[in-house]
């Protein structure tokens, strides 16, 4: 039966990635740390994973003819629980790509007591993708993170807390940057804090307890600075799942420190509505997007 589930879960991760190009792994030598998971543990329902073991990036490139050298590493969310893989994943994906935009699904390793792994995955991603940029037709300075609900908590800590690339390091990927040269967040996470964080999350990746310092640190509107990347972020005021509040100072921040932001605040969508129509106004947010980038010149 086991072995029946696996060969299922294969066949679901194959239908889902059809237009994919690349699969690659994160830590092509083995990963410098574990979450306790194996890859017997890992379940995939076509929509959502959980279990995940290893770290993974399906990579979306545009037609020649179309692209534009920008790309995007995309953090599905699901509160550091699950992976929404789907709607904030792969359809994000191909819609870049439709765009002319390199899309990049990160399937990051969830955290399980250690807190320290995703945003470790994340970071080996955005140097992975600077990499292979010239072979990829990326231009290494149009890389960006986008993240949805807890992937946009993941996005903001990439973005808030990243190296220029370690340059005394003897591993050639670690001399890379991991900045993100802008971030995309729908919904996102922000803050531990316990006024307006989100629990869950929270929970999940720092464990239960007050462990001030790794609330202070993982609550990331206390993190930006003028070195933050520009920021687009959408969210819908009826979200009554992360409350607004945490994309509010997330920007408020950004401004203090003037960086480039823009955002939006639909009045219906709710949460996690990811790229899908819904008949809603927080539909709208794809185009916004593309016209923002346009006017930040990473796109032409």
């Amino acid at each position: 039966m086991k072995k029946l589930n696996l060969l299922f879960t294969l066949f679901l991760i194959t239908t889902g990635l059809i237009a994919q190009d690349k699969v690659l792994k994160v830590w092509t030598d083995g990963a410098p740390n574990h979450n306790g998971m194996n890859e017997l543990e890992e379940k995939y329902d076509g929509v959502r994973v959980r279990n995940v073991s290893e770290a993974e990036m399906y990579v979306y490139l545009p037609e020649k003819d179309n692209n534009t050298g920008a790309a995007v590493v995309i953090c599905p969310g699901g509160g550091y629980m699950i992976e929404a893989m789907d709607h904030e994943g792969y359809d994000i994906a191909e819609w870049l790509k439709s765009k002319g935009i390199a899309g990049i699904v990160l399937k990051y390793r969830l955290p399980y007591g250690h807190h320290e792994i995703p945003s470790g995955d994340a970071r080996q991603t955005m140097r992975i993708v600077r990499k292979n940029a010239k072979d990829w037709g990326i231009d290494a300075n149009k890389i960006g993170i986008a993240g949805s609900s807890a992937g946009g908590h993941l996005a903001t800590t990439v973005g808030t807390q990243f190296d220029t690339g370690k340059k005394e390091s003897t591993n050639l990927i670690e001399q890379i940057s991991c900045r993100p040269d802008f971030m995309l967040l729908l919904y996102p996470v922000i803050s531990f804090n316990e006024e307006f964080g989100h629990m869950g999350s929270r929970k999940n990746l720092i464990g239960e307890g007050n462990k001030w310092d790794l609330v202070e640190k993982y609550s990331n509107e206390l993190q930006v600075t003028p070195q933050t990347p520009p920021t687009f972020l959408v969210l819908a005021d009826d979200d009554k799942n992360v409350l607004p509040r945490n994309s509010v100072e997330f920007y408020l921040k950004l401004k203090e420190n003037n960086v480039p932001a823009e955002m939006h605040i639909f009045q219906k969508g709710g949460h996690g509505f990811g790229i899908r129509k819904n008949n809603l106004p927080a539909d709208q947010w794809p185009d916004l997007f593309f016209d923002w980038m346009k006017a930040m010149k990473i796109v032409e």
